[in-house]
């Protein structure tokens, strides 16, 4: 049996919203991003990913822990929740997280680092959905992303671990890391508790072999059903 019966993560705010006071919200929490290394030894990381059922109604959010550094999946979970905000861009965090926390609450053991699909500082209010879900769970998370939010960069070289700074409003704002020769970059950007440099080391430690993540490819495929 699960001990943890009880969600773990503090309430900061609520979720049924306006995107004004969501934007407010974001502006206010990220205050509280902290952009220094604060992890100890790493020996779980952690995807996490939603999909969405129901004609979007519901949110189905996975989590799924490997050990690291040799990416074993030890534990995942699923939690369905009621959507409760609208597709907005820039706003991902409000109709993703309250099913990621759920999943969350029913692993055992939290992960020392959360590599999440999506942005992290490379957002227009320096707050995406790897801020947000870092701030509310003090876990070191990263935003490891498949497309360009904002931001420009110069040409990345084709061999693995060739990467570029994002920039934005003359602002480095993350960093467009190619994790498999010859394919597509990833867009890496600082979540909590965690520097650039670290979270793109770990991310090319959890890309062993394709493009995305290990965490994020398990993730996806437990989300997706």
């Amino acid at each position: 049996m699960n001990p943890r019966q009880r969600h773990p993560f503090p309430n900061l705010h609520p979720w049924r919203i306006s995107s004004r006071r969501a934007g407010n919200i974001q502006d206010e929490l990220r205050k509280r991003i902290v952009l220094e290394d604060e992890i100890g030894r790493v020996v779980q990381v952690a995807g996490v990913d939603v999909g969405f059922e129901n004609d979007g109604a519901t949110a189905r959010a996975a989590v799924v822990v490997l050990s690291y550094p040799d990416l074993t999946v030890v534990e995942s979970a699923v939690a369905r929740r009621r959507v409760l905000f609208p597709y907005i861009p820039g706003y991902l965090s409000f109709r993703e997280l309250p099913s990621i926390l759920s999943a969350l609450a029913k692993v055992r053991t939290m992960p020392d680092i959360i590599l999440c699909d999506g942005q992290g500082y490379a957002h227009p209010r320096r707050f995406g959905l790897a801020c947000h879900l870092g701030v509310i769970t003090d876990i070191a998370t990263i935003g490891v992303a498949k497309s360009r939010l904002i931001g420009s960069h110069r040409d990345v070289g084709i061999e693995k671990g060739s990467w570029a700074h994002l920039v934005h409003d003359g602002e480095k704002i993350g960093a467009v890391l190619r994790t498999r020769r010859n394919t597509n970059p990833v867009y890496v950007s600082v979540g909590h508790k965690i520097t650039l440099r670290t979270a793109m080391r770990y991310t090319l430690a959890c890309c062993p072999q394709y493009r995305l993540p290990e965490t994020t490819r398990a993730a996806h495929k437990l989300a997706s059903g």
